[in-house]
């Protein structure tokens, strides 16, 4: 099972953070993302724009729920 943790704070003046009590085990190696949230906010906008685009091309909106199971099936088969 897969832990994502989401921590939302504001720098103060030392310019840094603490995070306690993570549902991690001693010794487990972890990543951490920092971003600011007028960056993500930023970056989701552009993904939404990509997802519309995407949707509203031509060869997007012929495809049926048949060609989509056609292709997993091909693809499954080694084709």
């Amino acid at each position: 099972m897969q832990t994502v943790l989401k921590k939302e704070l504001v720098i103060d003046s030392s310019r840094s953070f603490l995070l306690s009590d993570l549902p991690f085990k001693t010794g487990e190696k972890v990543v951490v993302f920092v971003i600011s949230e007028s960056d993500l906010t930023a970056k989701l906008k552009k993904w939404q724009t990509l997802f519309k685009e995407t949707q509203a091309l031509t060869q997007v909106k012929d495809i049926t729920d048949a060609d989509i199971d056609a292709e997993i099936e091909a693809y499954r088969a080694g084709l």
